[in-house]
This record gives structure tokens, sequence and C-alpha cells, in this order.
């Protein structure tokens, strides 16, 4: 037996035992109570929930219509059936459409039961939709208040049938460049802002897949200020009471930055393959440099008294052998690291440099002007890195004049005072060389001013561009104590300033002048198995005043050392040969000496192998190819300690 709550409007006592009689044949069991006028319906219906209501159309102080406003003014959507003697059809059509759910005649209440089932189950069915709409609305608004403190992403509603975005959140002003109310005005929005290599496959993977939980895509857009980002963009269907997807939410992250760090790591990976093939290349090319140098810088004491001609051409000779080192050295700082060493360095070598890659390289549609002042002053820099430096200014500089234009590289000495430092925290009251790399190309907007230097951050397209080259370049300056001012206004170029502290001229005089220090009789160890380099370092040290007797590998130095330990000032070993390697050699050396002064020298002078030689007690390192004033001091210096 169903248990049935029902609120009876009859004041016929004969009717209401009909009533009663149909629907206990029906299988119901009945909580009921009968009421005659308003304020007795008020009273049951404040009493007590009810399942259905049954009303009499016409009673004396009574009626069904006025019972039906009663429930609608207190909103409770109860089964109203009304059951008469006298309605006419289009009275109860009229009652029907005031929110009556149906009519019997009291002489046919057989139709009693099967109208009470349908109208608890349709009942039923409406409070399923009510509570669904009513938890989708809370859901709704809890989803607004949460997008609504998410910055990072953009949370979505919309339906695409209707080509209609519901709600989005304020991040995608930030993101996205646009208003949000743009968005609702024109749906197409979001669909042209997408990179037009990605629009189509994502504007059919949306309407074709999102109601069906299918939509998760990556792809470009085109913000408003011209730059690219990447958006990892995921739909979620929202069904109706039936079970129907209609809507849908979603999430749109900006995944720019783990776009650009993973082609960074591709490109790192690319980079340690190629570090691993240019190492051995690197290595073979300094050992075949490091004679033919040396052999350049002894011909001359060799034969002083040569013609002018013969000079010169040793001079070009001395050139490109120094040419080729700083080729290998470039070569190996892009891909494996090599030492700095920072010297008196003059910059207007340095663009004389750029100059000729630019006017051999750059596109003919670009105008390049230098000037440098006669008098510029020397830097303490390692050449190499600066050279990075200026050749990623200068090539970012072609890249934002696609269509032609000018580029300046000027230099000049400049002094800093107080006033100046007190609104650049990176600059320091002195002297300084200023080199200024300036073009007509399209300019950076303001807003990405304060972002240029930030690792990974790039406006060009992935593939185009790491984000890497300015704060590498940031990076190398600051090293060097210097700093990087900009200064850009769109469609009228951008002029990159670094500013490098100044050292004293004469001392770099000095330096460049000195003269090789002599030995005193010294017997050197040189271990080489490369038989050029054996003999052009034992010539070299004993032209300046060295004894000298050489090893072409480990067994057969440590045998050298055993014998003349004694006498042995210094031994100075290449780092890769047959037989034994140097970590075993430089323990052996060790442990029949343990004040053995080792100076090792390869042509792979990397970060890493210059602090792994280091650690196992070597004095010094020598990198390949070296001058004879950087043989000569080293051998000098580290003699002195034995």
């Amino acid at each position: 037996m169903t248990q049935l709550r029902i609120l009876i409007v009859e004041d016929s006592e004969n009717d209401l035992l009909l009533l009663l009689r149909e629907l206990r044949r029906g299988g119901y069991t009945l909580d009921y109570v009968r009421v005659e006028n308003a304020a007795d319906m008020q009273a049951a219906l404040d009493r007590q929930p009810w399942d259905i209501v049954i009303a009499d159309y016409t009673l004396p102080q009574f009626s069904a219509p006025e019972a039906l406003q009663l429930l609608q003014i207190q909103h409770q959507d109860l089964p109203f059936i009304i059951v008469s003697g006298t309605i006419g059809e289009e009275t109860a059509v009229a009652a029907m459409r005031a929110g009556a759910h149906d009519y019997l005649l009291k002489d046919n209440l057989t139709r009693l039961v099967p109208a009470v089932e349908r109208e608890l189950r349709e009942a039923r069915e409406r409070q399923q939709r009510l509570y669904a709409e009513r938890a989708l609305r809370e859901s709704e608004e809890r989803f607004r208040q949460l997008a609504e403190n998410i910055t990072e992403s953009v949370f979505w509603m919309s339906d695409p049938k209707a080509m209609q975005m519901l709600y989005v959140s304020p991040a995608y002003e930030r993101i996205w460049g646009y208003s949000c109310e743009s968005l609702y005005v024109d749906f197409m929005q979001w669909i042209e802002a997408i990179h037009s290599e990605d629009r189509q496959r994502v504007r059919a993977n949306f309407f074709e897949q999102s109601l069906r939980g299918n939509y998760d895509e990556e792809y470009r857009i085109l913000r408003t200020d011209g730059s690219i980002r990447w958006i990892r963009d995921r739909g979620f269907p929202i069904k109706n009471h039936t079970g129907t997807p209609y809507r849908v939410v979603g999430i749109a992250e900006d995944i720019t930055n783990r776009k650009l760090t993973e082609a960074a790591l591709r490109r790192t990976e690319r980079l340690e393959s190629l570090g691993t093939l240019t190492s051995g290349i690197a290595h073979d090319l300094n050992n075949v440099l490091t004679p033919i140098m040396g052999i350049v810088q002894l011909l001359p004491i060799k034969l002083p008294n040569i013609d002018p001609s013969t000079r010169r051409l040793l001079q070009i000779l001395h050139d490109s052998t120094h040419r080729g080192a700083d080729l290998v050295k470039q070569i190996l700082s892009f891909t494996r690291g090599i030492e700095s060493k920072p010297i008196h360095t003059q910059v207007s070598q340095l663009l004389a440099e750029i100059q000729t890659i630019i006017q051999q390289a750059f596109p003919q549609n670009i105008d390049l002007s230098i000037a440098i002042k006669a008098d510029l002053s020397p830097i303490m820099a390692d050449a190499t890195m600066l050279h990075q430096v200026f050749m990623n200014l200068c090539v970012n500089a072609r890249d934002a004049m696609p269509d032609g234009g000018r580029l300046s590289i000027t230099a000049e000495n400049i002094s800093i005072d107080e006033n100046y430092t007190g609104i650049h925290l990176d600059a320091h009251t002195g002297a300084y060389v200023l080199v200024t790399i300036a073009d007509t190309g399209m300019g950076i907007p303001p807003n990405l001013l304060d972002r240029i230097f930030d690792p990974f951050f790039t406006t060009k397209d992935i593939g185009k561009g790491t984000g890497l080259g300015l704060a590498t370049a940031n990076g190398i300056v600051k090293s060097h104590h210097g700093f990087i001012d900009v200064v850009s206004e769109v469609d009228k170029g951008a002029q990159f300033k670094v500013y490098l502290p100044a050292t004293d001229s004469c001392a770099a005089a000095s330096i460049i002048n000195s003269e090789p220090p002599l030995g005193d009789g010294e017997l050197i160890l040189v271990v080489d198995d490369e038989v050029p380099i054996q003999e052009i370092a034992k010539a070299t040290l004993e032209i300046h005043g060295y004894q000298v007797i050489t090893a072409s590998d480990g067994i057969e130095a440590i045998s050298l050392y055993a014998q003349h330990k004694q006498e042995i000032g210094v031994v100075l070993m290449d780092m890769m040969m047959p037989s034994l390697d140097s970590v075993t050699l430089i323990r052996t050396l060790s442990k029949l000496n343990p004040q053995v002064q080792i100076i090792a020298m390869s042509g792979l002078a990397t970060n890493e192998a210059v602090k792994k030689t280091m650690s196992e007690g070597v004095k010094a390192f020598l990198a390949k190819p070296f001058t004879a004033l950087e043989l000569l001091n080293l051998v000098a210096a580290t003699a002195t300690h034995r």
C-alpha cells in the first residue's frame, strides 16, 4: 500500500466518501483532510506537507480557482485535480490554463486513480527538474565566484549550438588582451584571435566535440599588442535534467612559459649532442692550431732580420691563427661552456669583427653605420662573451626590421655621476664605455619593456626565438659589472645601451707590451702525444732559458719523472693521452712527489674540464692553443712555488 497525503476541498460528505473509496481501491493508504474555505485550507497547508490537492470546482464559501490561487501565492507546486459534477469544457480549459493539472467529472471517478498516479509522477519529475536547475544555478554561481579570484587561467561557459559565450572570467582580459564584454557581444572574437595556423583545427574540434566531452586543445593566440601566447583549452559538457549535454564549461590556461621551456630543453638537448661532436673536433683543431701559433711567434725570434714582406706574411698567419682559435672558442661557448678569463680588451676590436659579420651575413636592405671614438678606453672582459652580447643585440635589431632599415653602432667614453646612479640602481660612479646598438624597426611596446630580459620571454613565434638571448646578454653584462638600458617606441625602433666599466689604459698597455719572463735553467717535463706540440713547447721554453725533456704518454712520463724528480721544476701535461688517463697520471706523480707542480693543458677548456682537473691538485690550467706569453707566464708563476 502506498501512503498518500491528500488535501480535499469539498463540502459534500457523500462526494468525499466516493473519492476516498476510489483511492483506497487504487491501493492507497490515505492521510487526508477535508476543507471548505480558505482559512481551513491555509491552516492545513501550515500544518504539514501534502502530496496532492483534489478540489470541487464550486463550494458555498470557496472554489477550486481560489484554492489554486492560494497554492500559487505560497509557491507550492502540488498536483491539483478538479473534480466537479457541473463544470463545462470552457471552464475546465480556463482552469487548466490557470494552473490546474487535470479535471474529472464526478460521474466518471474511474479515471481518478490513473489521474492521481499520472500527476504524482509528473510532480516528481517537475521536482527533480527544479532540484537539478537549482543545483545548476548554485554550481554556476560557485563557478563564477571561483573564477573571479583566479588570474592565471580563464574560466568560461558557453552554448556551442547558439554560438554564445555565457560567462568568461576577468583573466581573459589579461591573457587575451580583449575585454570580456566584447566576447559576450561577438562569440567569434575568440576564434579570430587564434593563430591562423591553428584556427581551423580548434574551431572544428570545439563545435564538433565540446558537447561530447572531447575538447582539449593547445593553440596559439595573437594578442592585441601583437605578442603570441600558447593556450591549453579544455571543455566539459553540462547536462540538463534529461541527461542531454547543452552547455560547456571550460578552463583555458596560459602555457606559454611551459612551451618555451620545452623548446629551450629541446634546444639544450640538441646543443648537448652538438657539443659532444664539437668537443672532439675542437680538441683536434686546437692541437693543430697550437704549433702553428707557437711557430708564428718563434720565427721572428729565430729570424730577426727577415724582410718586411715576409714579416707581413707572418702577421697575416698570426692573425688568422688567432681568429681560428677564437672561432673554436666561440663554438664551444654555445655548446659546452668555456672557462671565462677577463682580460684587458679593446671594445673597438670586437665591434670591428661584428661589423665584418654584419656586412657579410645581414640582408642588403639593412643599412649599417658605425661610429667609434678613437680614444675608447679598454675594459676588463671576456672577449668571446662580449662578442656574443653585441652579436645577439645586432641579430635582434635585424629581426625587428624584416623590411629593412638602419642599424647603427656607436661607442664612446662616458662618466657616470651620483645623479645618474640615483635613478639607475645597477650603475656606479666612474668611467664607462658606452656601446649603443640602435635600429629603426618595429619597436617594443611599453608594457613589454619590463619583461624583455626575463628568461624565456619572447614575442617571437615558437621555433623562432627561445627567449634566452636578451636574458643571457643581460647576465653577461652584469657579470662584467655593467648594465643595459633600453629606450624604445613602437614603430620607431629601439636603442640598447650597454654600459661597461672602463679600466686604466696605461695598465692595459703595460700588459700588452710586457716582455715574456725568462727561465734560469729549470727543467720542464712536457707530456703530450702530439709531437708538433711537444716540439713547439720545447723550442719556446728552451729559447727563453729553460731545459726541457719530453714524453709521449703517461707511462713514459712516470718513468722520466721517477728518474729526474729532484731536477724537474714543472710538469706540463696534456689531459687527453693514450695508454694512461690523466687523472691516474696526476695521482701517480703526486705519490712520487706530493709537491709536484703540474700545469694541465687541453684543447677542450670547458668549465667542467677545468674544475675537474683543478680538483686533482693541478696548480694551473693552460688552454690550447696558447701563445708563447701565456705559456711562459704560467710556467714562471708555477715554477716559483716549487
